[in-house]
């Protein structure tokens, strides 16, 4: 393996450690013994969820492969799941609210472990089958822990602040840690001890069952509006009355779908960037590279988000700028650097380039995700919290459809330069939410000084 990618990770290694190892009191915030041990047991069991879900990603394509499918027929396995997410995973989801988030935790588990246990038979209905609930499963991964830990750290009575600790500890682990970590025991399990490409799935259903144990024997049950009368249609409609009346929870939905879309465009799209001509890259130590710098981007927020100057709305402006900054390299590099037309062999200085600016990209990512998190605990309504964030996905998951459907229509540098623009877009709507967020906080100080006799002129 070439030094540049040991270089590429010792140096985020270095970056994440010293950032880590340097925090201060200010870069701190100070809670209770009840806290730790409520934010520890939710880290323990998001850590084990996001492992069973890191150990099949990839290997799904792969096994696929061994079955005998071909790209047409994998790249429709994969639209499945990702329609599956936005028809049945919605609905699902959204009876979170209404049912119970610990209940979904547990259907989050049995769903998956389902899933992971179809990948076992070779035919093409059961693997469908499979894809389907895997997509049930990944609403419900990101919706209802995020409600039930939002719920619960209110109804205990914790500061709203901390929240931001407990959030960003989760990307840190569950995104990057154990993503890692998961990557490096899909590889034993895999070419190291021979057990085939089923082994990691199987892993995973341990870590999802044992998780499963933690969430039935120590976490308690609480629910958005659990009233009789309201039907799943009556759920639906509020959150759509909700959203279409309150423009700062309209513009979090627009700009987690700008966002998240680019994301796993992204995923599809870094492969083919770095290696056009089918240059030999190590695709596992880069992805552990990319996780190392989402927790770079992890630990950043949780600084950032421990002061109370900047606000998330301020300065994800900036991280939104950056990210779309950072995909537009594979155009400025065609444009700018004589591409290389020679088949096999390392990495190109192009893909050099890249590579750095995906690993900034990346960095963003970290950042993204307990930053939406805390503005989501802000800005979204309690009692329709699961049904809004499902609403959410629903055009993330058209976008991805969509792009994964025509993804050899378009050139590479098209799709970056589509989600370079979405990212953008997401800039100004971000800008836009600082403002109207600003607003009530302007007009009460207004109404405050009207009120204050002591701020009226005398008259003498």
């Amino acid at each position: 393996m070439e030094v540049f990618y040991y270089v590429v990770f010792g140096a985020l290694g270095a970056v994440v450690a010293a950032l880590e190892l340097s925090k201060n009191n200010k870069d701190r915030i100070n809670t209770t013994s009840a806290f730790n041990s409520f934010k520890n047991n939710y880290l323990l069991v998001y850590s084990l969820m996001m492992a069973g879900d890191w150990l099949q990603g990839p290997y799904v394509y792969y096994l696929y492969s061994q079955y005998g499918y071909g790209k047409g027929d994998i790249g429709q396995l994969f639209i499945a799941g990702f329609g599956s997410s936005m028809l049945f995973g919605t609905i699902v989801g959204s009876l979170a609210d209404k049912q119970g988030r610990k209940r979904a935790c547990v259907t989050y588990c049995i769903t998956y472990i389902l899933s992971c246990i179809t990948k076992h038979s070779p035919h093409y209905k059961v693997l469908m089958l499979g894809r389907v609930l895997g997509g049930i499963a990944t609403s419900l991964l990101f919706s209802a822990f995020e409600s039930w830990l939002v719920a619960e750290h209110n109804k205990r009575g914790f500061d709203q602040q901390w929240l931001s600790i407990t959030f960003s500890k989760a990307i840190f682990l569950g995104n990057g840690l154990v993503a890692i970590l998961a990557g490096l025991f899909g590889n034993i399990l895999v070419d190291t001890l021979s057990l085939g490409p089923v082994a990691p799935f199987d892993a995973a259903s341990c870590f999802l069952a044992i998780g499963m144990a933690i969430i039935l024997s120590s976490w308690t049950e609480n629910y958005g509006d659990p009233s009789e009368n309201k039907d799943l249609l009556t759920q639906f409609k509020g959150a759509a009355t909700a959203i279409a009346s309150d423009e700062k929870i309209a513009l979090l939905g627009a700009i987690q779908s700008l966002f998240e879309g680019s994301m796993y465009t992204f995923v599809f799209l870094w492969t083919p960037a770095l290696s056009p001509n089918g240059e030999d890259i190590p695709h596992g130590f880069i992805f552990a590279t990319f996780m190392l710098a989402s927790m770079l981007g992890s630990s950043l927020a949780s600084r950032l988000m421990a002061r109370t100057s900047p606000r998330v709305e301020s300065y994800m402006q900036i991280v939104f700028v950056t990210s779309a900054i950072a995909l537009l390299l594979p155009i400025l590099t065609t444009m700018v650097v004589t591409p290389s037309k020679a088949n096999g062999g390392g990495i190109s200085f192009s893909g050099c380039i890249q590579l750095l600016g995906f690993c900034t990209f990346e960095s963003c990512v970290g950042i993204f995700w307990p930053s939406i998190m805390k503005m989501r605990s802000q800005y979204i309504p309690e009692e329709a919290r699961s049904t809004i964030m499902n609403f959410f996905r629903i055009p993330l998951n058209i976008f991805v459809c969509v792009v994964l459907y025509n993804v050899d229509a378009f050139p590479i540098t098209v799709m970056f330069g589509m989600c370079s623009i979405f990212l953008f877009v997401a800039s100004l709507l971000q800008r836009r939410l600082l403002v109207i967020a600003d607003k009530p906080k302007t007009e009460d100080r207004e109404l405050a000084k009207e009120r204050d006799p002591e701020t009226e002129p005398l008259n003498i």
